[in-house]
Parts: structure tokens; sequence; C-alpha cells
């Protein structure tokens, strides 16, 4: 309760306040109405104005110890000796009395539940002792008023446990959604970045790169349909074939260099068995490869969109499957190329699959959608609570010739 500041919010703040201004005040009258009292002995006068300075000192002094010296030990030295004060100030007088409600809190606040009723007990005991030794004999009023006082400041110290426990998952709360939403930009900025390099690789390959093949052709073409020209006319031919060729090394150089990192060091099924790896080893299933017959060259937008689809599944089944085991199957069949991605976890049920989660997520499935569907595939999912899930991609192998006649994309790979 010796805290300074609004650390717990407005609302924890203000109740501390009131209950410092309430333990000063209550303290203050209880030194002016043992000084003024013209019964008691003028040692007891002086002891009480003496004794309410030093406890108001010690008192706060609290706020300042908890900054300095947070420790549970210091804050507990420091109850003792408030509560220590307190007592011989109330073998003054009676008056003292009053400055029980607030120690009833701070003994509810610092001490363990059990501890804490054992010092509220005893404070309320020693109340009603003082009191009755003032007034001579032992009344109901005078056991029932301090009894009642500790029961109220109990239900009103859990209500205050409650609020700031509140207060506290509230604060958590809100630090780990900034930094899930911190997270969650850099990952869309990486994704973004990637995305945008691999729509670069295929417009360059679709376009420039596709031309200036065209070009080297018709040139090559040229200087073997005109074997009689020859002079400056076949020079510059030759230079124009030259230099298409030239830019077309540099345009397969920009689409190799916009290339997704993990197809640069080796085959599909090399990047697909790292990505299985690299999924066990940051905490998700068992992760292991199959690949289902003889694996024939792709296009490089297929090989980035299956990477990229066995990458987003294994990534789902990490963060939200719970799986012991997964298993990612490359297919190659005469008419289309597959990836399929199985788990063992816990499923969901159809309806959240077009459901963002609260936490931002959950667009993963559709983008992949999206990318199989502009590749004229297609992307199904199955599953259902309690029966793992299943991402099924499906691409067709149909040869897409390229100028040289050749079949495939392989000229750009």
């Amino acid at each position: 309760m010796a805290e300074a500041g609004p650390t717990g919010g407005t609302v924890l703040w203000l109740l501390r306040a009131i209950l410092h201004t309430a333990f000063f005040v209550l303290l203050g009258i209880g030194a002016l109405q043992t000084a003024t009292d013209g019964v008691a002995a003028p040692a007891n006068r002086w002891a009480a104005a003496v004794g309410a300075l030093v406890l108001a000192v010690v008192y706060a002094s609290g706020p300042l110890m908890r900054h300095r010296a947070p420790a549970r030990a210091t804050a507990l030295a420091w109850l003792a000796s408030v509560t220590a004060l307190w007592v011989a100030l109330l073998l003054t007088g009676p008056d003292f009395s009053w400055v029980a409600f607030p120690l009833f809190f701070l003994h509810l606040h610092l001490l363990r539940r059990r501890h804490a009723v054992v010092a509220v007990t005893v404070i309320t005991a020693a109340v009603v002792a003082a009191q009755a030794l003032h007034l001579g004999t032992l009344t109901v009023p005078v056991v029932l008023g301090p009894v009642i006082g500790a029961l109220t400041s109990v239900v009103i110290a859990l209500g205050y446990a409650a609020l700031y426990n509140e207060s506290e998952q509230r604060r958590r709360l809100i630090e780990d959604l900034t930094r899930t939403r911190g997270d969650l930009a850099a990952s869309q900025h990486r994704a973004g970045v990637l995305a945008e390099r691999e729509r670069l690789a295929r417009e360059i390959h679709d376009t420039l790169a596709q031309g200036l093949s065209s070009i080297v052709l018709l040139l090559r073409s040229a200087e073997g349909a005109a074997p009689g020209v020859t002079g400056p006319a076949r020079e510059r031919i030759a230079e124009a074939r030259a230099t298409a060729a030239e830019n077309l090394d540099e345009a397969r150089r920009f689409v190799r260099d916009l290339t997704p990192p993990s197809l640069e060091k080796g085959s599909l099924v090399e990047a697909l068995r790292r990505v299985c790896e690299r999924a066990g080893r940051e905490g998700g299933p068992e992760s292991v490869l199959r690949v289902d017959g003889d694996p024939v060259p792709l296009p490089r937008d297929y090989e980035v969109a299956l990477l990229r689809a066995a990458q987003a599944s294994l990534a789902n089944t990490v963060a939200h499957a719970g799986a012991t085991r997964a298993v990612v199957t490359l297919g190659f069949l005469d008419e289309e190329v597959t990836l399929d991605v199985v788990d063992d976890g816990r499923g969901f049920a159809a309806a959240e699959r077009s459901v963002p989660r609260p936490d931002g997520t959950g667009f993963g499935l559709a983008a992949l959608r999206e990318r199989m569907t502009a590749l004229g595939g297609r992307l199904e999912v199955e599953s259902a609570p309690g029966e793992g899930t299943a991402v099924a991609v499906r691409l067709p192998l149909a040869r897409r010739p390229v100028p040289d006649g050749r079949e495939g994309e392989g000229e750009m790979r």
C-alpha cells in the first residue's frame, strides 16, 4: 500500500491516495484529542504528540523506501515499525484507535492472507482492550465497533485485490498486444518484400526476358536467312544480337537474385526438407518430407508457390494445431504436381476457416488460395475438431512453350 504514483491505474491510485490521507487525518485527530485532553497526564500528552510525529515520518518514508529498496523484507520491516509505533501511541490514549482502520488495509495488502487475518484479529483485540481500559468496562458497542470495522476492511481489501489483479492482467494484455502488433507488422513487411520480389521476378521473366529471347532468335534467324549480306549491315545485326543476348543474361540474373533464398541453395525437395527440419527445431511437431513419383523440373513460380504453401501450413501447425507429427508430401503425377501437409493436431471447425482471429491472424489460407488460383491450381483444406488438418495443393503440369522451342521454364531457372 505504500506506493506513490498511479502504478495500478487511476482508480487504484485514487484508492491509495484516500487510504494514505485517511491515515494522516486519523493520526492527527488522535494526537490533537489526546494533547488537549485535560484528564490525561502531561507526560501522556507529550508522548502522544511526539509519538504521532515520529509515526507520521516513518509512515511517509514508506513510498521512498519502496522505490529505493523494493525488497519484500524492507516492506515488512516498515510495516512492523508502523504497527509498533501505533501500539505505543494506543497506550497513551484510546483516541488513536481509529488509526487501526487504515492499518487493516496495510496488513491485508502486504502480508499473506493467513498472516494478514491474524494481524487484523490482533489489531482488533488491541483496539477493544484500549477502549475497555479507557471506559473501565467491556460493552457490546466497544466490541462491535472494531469488529465491524475489521470485517469492512477485509471486504474492501478483497475488492481492491481483485481490481488490482484485473488492472495487472489488462496491462500485460496491452503489452502483449503491442508486442504482437509489432511482430505482425514486421512479418507483414517481410512477406510484402518477398511477394514483391516474386512479382518482379515473374514480370521480368514473362516480359523482358521473353522479349529479349525472341529478339535473339529473330536476329539469329535473320543472319541465317541472308547469307549474302556482308559489310556494315551484317555487323549491325551481329551487334544487335550480342546486345540482346547480354541483356537477356542480365534479365536472367535479376530473376535469380529475386528468387527466394531457400530455392537458391538447391532444389525444391531440399528446400522443403529444410522447412520441415526448421519446424521441428522451433518447437513444432516432428515434420517429415515424402516425395511420390519422379521429380521433374518445375517453373520457378511453381516452386516458389509450393515452398510458400509448405511454410505457411507448417507455421499454422506450430502456432495453432498442438500436433505431435506432421507429414509433407510432394507428389509428381502425370498432369499435376501436388503438395499435401497433414498433421494430427486439434483441428478446427469448418466455420472457422474464413474467420480472421482477434490477434490479426487467419488470413494465410486465403492468401495461399489466391496464389494457387493465379497459377491455375487449387487449394483445399480438410479439418474437424480433434481430427487434425490436411492442406492439399494442386498445380497443373501443362507445359508452356518458350521462344527457343523447349518446354517449361527451365530456360529461366
